[in-house]
């Protein structure tokens, strides 16, 4: 008995409907992203095979790097209200007057490295621009150590926000000389600040 041969039939599917969602996903991205600020003072840190989170708030960073040729160290402190109120506290120890959008526009800037009386020049201009500034670094020296003050206040700043005592890390460039981050380091334990994280990037284990 023959065999009875079925018609194959074509399983072409319609992608339109597929095409269109793929699209609109495409546009939802990309009118909901958000350029990444470039980093104000860029460091190449250490390698390293540890992999530990930096805590996501509470936290500050010291970033210790080249600024014009010379070493430089920039601030940056987590939490917005925390980071306001660490102003006002520099604000009353250095008598400059800061205005209440000059207030907001730090609690939203990011890392910075200015001495306070230029740091209203620096939340005048525009984010793009502020890399660009050419920020010589926060003083450090026993004449105006005003980095020393940026640590004491923000950590009064933040136990009075969030109640908790601050955390702080330190990134410096793996070119930086060591004494570069022993004086930044001496600066956290002249205030009893013992434990902070050292910044690396990570390297794979089979080097």
């Amino acid at each position: 008995m023959a065999k009875i041969k079925m018609k194959k039939k074509s399983t072409s599917t319609d992608m339109t409907a597929m095409c269109d969602v793929a699209f609109l996903l495409l546009t939802f991205f990309i009118l909901t992203a958000t350029a990444k600020t470039p980093e104000v003072l860029p460091v190449d840190t250490p390698q390293s095979t540890v992999q530990t989170k930096l805590p996501a708030d509470n936290l500050s960073t010291l970033t210790i790097g080249k600024a014009n040729g010379k070493t430089a160290v920039f601030f940056d402190l987590k939490g917005k209200d925390v980071r306001k109120k660490a102003l006002e506290f520099m604000a009353d120890k250095y008598n400059v007057v800061f205005t209440e959008k000059e207030s907001e526009e730090f609690g939203l800037m990011e890392s910075f490295g200015v001495p306070i009386q230029n740091l209203k020049a620096i939340l005048n201009m525009k984010a793009a621009d502020r890399s660009k500034a050419g920020q010589p670094g926060i003083p450090k020296d026993s004449l105006d150590n005003q980095l020393k003050d940026w640590v004491l206040y923000s950590r009064k700043a933040n136990i009075e926000v969030n109640d908790k005592e601050l955390n702080f890390a330190i990134k410096g460039d793996a070119k930086e000389q060591y004494p570069a981050i022993k004086q930044v380091m001496d600066i956290l334990q002249d205030q009893k600040v013992n434990s902070f994280n050292l910044v690396t990037g990570l390297r794979g284990k089979n080097f």
